[in-house]
């Protein structure tokens, strides 16, 4: 037995427009990163403004991909289009590689020709600002991310956190140079910002690339599911064969249920009904696939009820 999705509009409306702000900010932070770049011909300021291209561009593909995922399920998509998703977060991650790369090449080439910095105290209030800025935006992404389980808002948001993470360790790396007259401290911390942003990247390619693998949800969620099972299972034998999978903030759910064989099939229908509701409220983005097996089926083991 079969509960259909039935999915609220109102939660993509709500990510959508969350991923237009986004565009606004990183757009904002943006010129504030090249503004301070222009102040002091910082190359690690420079790879700092180039990563927020990036940003830009990630925080478009995001609003597209949730608008596409927020469409409603079609006789093309039965199991409508929330792995859109998916497929922003995995762009992101290869623009965030491609940025890296380009960060590395302008660093390597400022360490072999070093030079001046200019007016840097004023350019890295500037960049500090644009920091604060995106530190307040990530933590509203990652918040609202995890409450509308949207892999694109929680893919920004990680990105956007790493981008502040960077922009502390250029400030402290820019302040270094200038106060100590090393010039190549500079560019050797852009290089650095160059390696540790290839690796956000990569984590998020992975970790998205896992999601359209069709990979199992967390094993604490899983576990929580099989209590739900044994707690609403009443007149049911045992549950076995729980299989779940993530497509965006939806989750689909199933697993084989026995009962007696002498068990009507409007009973076993209600048993169906109860197991539903419960997982439900506590995961209300669900796709949940029941199949009702009689008794000579056990495999006596998964969620024993008796």
């Amino acid at each position: 037995m079969s509960a259909p999705y039935s999915p609220s509009p109102a939660q993509p409306r709500h990510a959508s427009r969350l991923a237009l702000w986004s565009v606004a900010v990183a757009v904002v932070v943006l010129g504030l990163k090249y503004v301070a770049y222009l102040m002091t011909g910082s190359v690690a300021l420079y790879s700092d403004a180039l990563e927020s291209i990036i940003n830009v561009a990630a925080a478009i593909a995001a609003f597209i991909a949730l608008r596409v995922a927020a469409r409603p399920p079609d006789p093309g998509h039965p199991y409508g289009h929330t792995k859109a998703e998916y497929f922003s977060a995995v762009a992101e991650g290869v623009l965030i590689v491609l940025a890296a790369l380009s960060i590395g090449r302008e660093a390597l080439g400022a360490i072999l020709n070093p030079r001046e910095l200019d007016l840097p105290y004023t350019g890295l209030l500037v960049n500090l600002g644009a920091g604060v800025l995106n530190a307040l935006w990530a933590t509203r992404l990652l918040r609202a991310g995890a409450e509308l389980r949207s892999p694109a808002l929680l893919a920004d948001g990680r990105h956007l956190r790493t981008d502040v993470l960077t922009s502390v360790g250029v400030l402290l790396g820019v302040l270094a140079a200038k106060l100590t007259g090393v010039l190549w401290l500079d560019p050797a911390l852009a290089l650095f910002v160059a390696v540790n942003i290839l690796w956000s990247g990569f984590g998020l390619v992975r970790e998205s690339v896992g999601g359209l693998m069709d990979a199992a949800i967390d094993p604490r969620t899983e576990a929580r599911i099989r209590q739900l099972m044994q707690a609403h299972g009443d007149g049911a034998l045992e549950m076995h064969d729980l299989r779940t999978r993530h497509a965006g903030r939806l989750a689909f759910i199933e697993f084989h249920m026995v009962v007696p064989g002498e068990m009507s099939v409007k009973e076993a229908h209600t048993i169906c009904d109860r197991l539903e509701d419960a997982i439900r409220a506590e995961m209300p983005e669900s796709s949940i696939s029941i199949h009702v097996e009689p008794q000579e089926k056990a495999k006596h083991h998964g969620v024993l009820v008796l």
